[in-house]
C-alpha cells in the first residue's frame, strides 16, 4: 500500500493555522481510512482468488495397481487391465476401433453410505485426459453399481485410446459430475498403471481380438 503525501499552502495567522490543523487532521483520518479500505479490499480479493482455485481442486489419493486406496468416502482397488481390438456388446453387436480398447477391472466400497462412481479418466504424464468411451453403455460398467459400505463390488471400465497414451498412464476415479453449485474438495483416487515404454508397447501390441461383455 502506498500513502500519498498531499500538502496545501495557507496564509499565516492563527485562524489559518487552526483551520490548517483541522484540515490536516481530517485528511489524515481520511487517508488512514482509505488505506484501510484498500488493504481490506486487497486481502479480500486475494482470499477470494485463493478460495476459488483451491475449492475447485479435488482431494487426490494415489496408489498403484492392486493397492487398496482409501479416499475416505469410498475405497478403490484397480485389479487388472487388458487391451482388445473389439468389444462384443451383445449377441448381435460388436464394436471395433482404429486405436485400442483399454479395459480396466476395478473394485470399490464406500465408508458411510452408498455411492455411484463416475466414469473415470485416463491421465497421461503430460496432462492429457481421456474420458471413458461412450460407445459402451455406462450400465455395463462399475459406474452403474451401487458402491456399498464395507461391501466390495467390482466391474469394468472401458477406454478407447491411442497406444501412445499408455506409457506412464494413470486412471482417475471419482464421483459423478454435479449439477449446480459444485461441492468443494471432492475426493478422487489416482492409480498408476505401472506401464513404462516397454510394458506399454507390449500391452498395445498384443490385444485380444474380442472382449465380450455378454452375460452367459
Amino acid at each position: 500500500m502506498t500513502l500519498i503525501d498531499q500538502r496545501s499552502e495557507v496564509a499565516p495567522g492563527r485562524q489559518s493555522r487552526r483551520g490548517g490543523r483541522r484540515k490536516g487532521r481530517g485528511s489524515g483520518i481520511a487517508g488512514v481510512a482509505a488505506g484501510l479500505v484498500m488493504l481490506l479490499a486487497a486481502v479480500g480479493l486475494q482470499t477470494q482468488a485463493l478460495g476459488e482455485g483451491s475449492l475447485s481442486d479435488p482431494l487426490s489419493y494415489t496408489g498403484s495397481k492392486g493397492e487398496i486406496v482409501d479416499a475416505q468416502r469410498f475405497t478403490v482397488r484397480l485389479d487388472a487391465f487388458s487391451t482388445a481390438r473389439k468389444i462384443q456388446l451383445s449377441d448381435t453387436e460388436t464394436i471395433e476401433t482404429g486405436n485400442i480398447f483399454l479395459i480396466v477391472q476395478a473394485s470399490a466400497k464406500s465408508s458411510m453410505k452408498p455411492y455411484h462412481l463416475g466414469q473415470p479418466v485416463l491421465l497421461t504424464p503430460d496432462g492429457v485426459r481421456y474420458a471413458a468411451t461412450d460407445r459402451v453403455d455406462s450400465q455395463q460398467t462399475l459406474a452403474n453399481v451401487w458402491v456399498q459400505p464395507d461391501i466390495w463390488v467390482k466391474g469394468p471400465f472401458f477406454f478407447e485410446v491411442p497406444a501412445k497414451a499408455l506409457p506412464g498412464a494413470r486412471v482417475v476415479f471419482g464421483l459423478p459430475p454435479q449439477a449446480g453449485p459444485q461441492e468443494p474438495y471432492r475426493p478422487e483416487v489416482e492409480i498408476d498403471l505401472g506401464l513404462d515404454e516397454a510394458a506399454a508397447r507390449k500391452l498395445a501390441g498384443s490385444p485380444q481380438d474380442v472382449y465380450s461383455i455378454v452375460e452367459k
